[in-house]
C-alpha cells in the first residue's frame, strides 16, 4: 500500500513539473501597451504582467514604446502578439485588426476626453482657448487629439491655426503636468487617466480644471491581427484579461488600472469614434 501511495504522489509530482516546464517553454507572449497613464509606474506593469502570466499559463512579455504609432506598426508587423491601443489607431486599421477584450471603467466599456487649463485660467469652453498654448497627448490618440480637433473643426476651425502653439506630450499625464505646470494654458486629455491621477495624484490634478467633457466613447481597446484572433494565445489572454476579477492578483491588478474588468465588445462601441474620423478626412 505504501509502495502504491508512494508511486502516485511520485507521478502526482511528476505531471506537475512537466506541465509547469512546459508553459515556461512556451514563448512569451508579446502585449504592446501605449503610454497611458501606467507607463510609469513600475508596480502597476508588473502587476499586470504577473496576472495576466498566471492566467494564461505562459511568460508574458509587456512590450512600452513612447508613441501610439510605434505600438500600432509592431502589431501590424507581428512584433507583438496583441496591443493594448486606442479606438482611433483600432479604427484606422480596422480591416486588419480585431476586438480581444475592452476595459470595463465604472460599469461601462466607455470614456470621455476632457479639455483642462489651470486652475487659475477663467476659460470656460473651447472658444475660450483661442490663441493660447495647447497639449495634445498624441496623434493618433482619440481623447488627446481626436475629439479636440474635431470639435475645432464642427466650428470651421483648424487646430494649426487656432491655438498660437500646440505639443505632443506623447503621454496623457504628460498633458495634465503641461497644463499644471503652467506650459501651456490648456489639453486634451484622457477622462479616465485624469480620474485615475486625482486618486493616485490629487496634488497634480488640483492644479488643473475640467472645462468640457466630451461625449461617452468606446473605452481604449486590446486588440490583435484579424488573422490571429482565433488562435491558441491570444485565445488564451482574452480569457485571462476577462477572468481577472476571479484571482487575488487579478483583482489587485485591476485595483491599481481602477478598471472594474474586461468584457468582449463589438466595433459599433467605436461608432462614435469613427464618425468623428469622418469629420477629420470626409
Amino acid at each position: 500500500m505504501e509502495h502504491s501511495i508512494t508511486r502516485r504522489m511520485l507521478l502526482g509530482s511528476g505531471i506537475a513539473a512537466f506541465l509547469a516546464s512546459s508553459a515556461r517553454a512556451q514563448p512569451a507572449f508579446r502585449l504592446g501597451l501605449t503610454p497611458v497613464f501606467l507607463d510609469n509606474d513600475a508596480a502597476v506593469i508588473d502587476g499586470l504582467s504577473r496576472a495576466l502570466s498566471h492566467g494564461m499559463g505562459r511568460e508574458i512579455e509587456l512590450v512600452q514604446r513612447r508613441t501610439y504609432q510605434e505600438i500600432t506598426g509592431l502589431l501590424l508587423e507581428r512584433s507583438v502578439d496583441a496591443a493594448w491601443l486606442c479606438g482611433y489607431p483600432y479604427l484606422q486599421h480596422d480591416d486588419l485588426l480585431g476586438l480581444v477584450a475592452v476595459p470595463v471603467w465604472r460599469g461601462e466599456p466607455r470614456y470621455r476626453s476632457y479639455l483642462i487649463v489651470g486652475t487659475e485660467d477663467g476659460a470656460k469652453n473651447l472658444t475660450d482657448l483661442r490663441g493660447g498654448t495647447h497639449a495634445f497627448s498624441d496623434p493618433d490618440s482619440n481623447s488627446g487629439y481626436l475629439v479636440t480637433a474635431t470639435n475645432l473643426l464642427r466650428k470651421g476651425e483648424q487646430v494649426e491655426s487656432f491655438f498660437s502653439r500646440s505639443i505632443f506630450t506623447f503621454g496623457h499625464r504628460n498633458v495634465v503636468r503641461a497644463v499644471a505646470d503652467g506650459l501651456v494654458q490648456s489639453g486634451s486629455v484622457d477622462g479616465y487617466v485624469w480620474e485615475a491621477l486625482a486618486v493616485i495624484e490629487p496634488g497634480l490634478t488640483a492644479r488643473t480644471r475640467v472645462i468640457s467633457r466630451s461625449e461617452w466613447l468606446g473605452f481604449p481597446p486590446v486588440c490583435a491581427r484579424r488573422d490571429n484572433l482565433a488562435s491558441e494565445p491570444v485565445q488564451a489572454l482574452q480569457t485571462a484579461l476577462m477572468s481577472l476579477a476571479e484571482t487575488e492578483e487579478g483583482r489587485l491588478a485591476l485595483t491599481w488600472l481602477q478598471l472594474d474588468g474586461f468584457r468582449q465588445a463589438t466595433p459599433a462601441l467605436f461608432d462614435g469614434i469613427a464618425d468623428r474620423m469622418r469629420d477629420l478626412d470626409p
